[in-house]
């Protein structure tokens, strides 16, 4: 993990807002390999990861003077890198959507057991998008979290070189955004959906 002198980048921050185009190189050369290897584990494809990252710095640049505290610029960033990157997944599946319609149909019939009337599966759909509703609304690094884990199938490991922090820091933020979704969610039966 590289450790990322805050203060020194606030500086950069201010600088940039300036218009000094060096003073956003530095920003970008100190903050890109993180932004990267997030982008790509969250979306498995380095093409994709790159296009991702480059909205990404683009939506810096416009929005930089939207930001506060010049110190909060990292939290900040890693907050654009997981929108941007769920926006990219989003439009993939809506692109995708009979194919992954057929294999949702598929994983869920066999963990029923049975295939599925239409009214079950219409209803099953409702309550997928409803629970995705609440888990966007969790904290941000919970609903990372989430995201990673239960919809992108990413490994404790994968997930913590990700946000970059600890193992046990991704187990805390699972398990405390599964018993805030629990509170969210407790009129739906979603059953094991969240289990490990």
């Amino acid at each position: 993990m590289t450790t990322l002198d805050y203060d020194y980048l606030a500086k950069l921050v201010v600088k940039s807002r300036t218009g000094d185009s060096d003073a956003f190189a530095e920003l970008y050369t100190a903050t890109y390999s993180k932004q990267y290897r997030y982008a790509y584990q969250y979306v498995k494809d380095p093409n994709l990861a790159q296009d991702i990252i480059q909205e990404v710095y683009i939506l810096v640049l416009r929005n930089l003077d939207a930001l506060k505290d010049p110190r909060l610029f990292v939290s900040w960033l890693n907050q654009i890198t997981f929108r941007v990157c769920y926006n990219f997944k989003t439009r993939l599946a809506m692109r995708n959507e009979e194919e992954i319609s057929l294999e949702m149909q598929k994983n869920t019939d066999s963990f029923f057991g049975r295939e599925l009337s239409p009214e079950e599966k219409v209803s099953l759909k409702y309550e997928r998008t409803e629970l995705m509703k609440c888990v966007l609304d969790l904290q941000p690094k919970e609903a990372q979290a989430i995201i990673m884990r239960y919809y992108n199938n990413m490994t404790i490991e994968d997930i913590a070189d990700a946000m970059d922090c600890s193992r046990s820091t991704v187990k805390r933020r699972l398990a405390a955004g599964k018993a805030n979704l629990r509170k969210k969610v407790k009129n739906y039966e979603w059953g094991g959906v969240f289990s490990d």
